[in-house]
């Protein structure tokens, strides 16, 4: 799966992931390979990436996240590593 975290100045992280977890308006969601498309506002929170090879948190102060065959994008107005 493919993982784009975004902000208006730069990319935050891009890369193969295994899984991410993330802050969802109505409630943390995490999307796995094969997760159903969806687009999503995102809250006040953490989200938290998972690789084969490492963990990454980034805090956040909300966004929107859309998946769509095994891509994934978050666009945040803020983070914080």
């Amino acid at each position: 799966m493919e993982l784009q975290i975004l902000t208006p100045g730069k990319t935050v992280f891009e890369g193969s992931i295994t899984s991410v977890k993330v802050p969802g308006s109505s409630g943390e969601f995490e999307v796995l390979a094969g997760h159903a498309s969806v687009v999503s506002s995102l809250s006040n929170g953490t989200i938290k990436v998972t690789s084969n090879d490492a963990t990454h948190e980034f805090k956040t102060e909300g966004g929107v996240i859309e998946v769509l065959n095994d891509s994934v994008s978050i666009l945040l107005q803020t983070v914080d590593k």
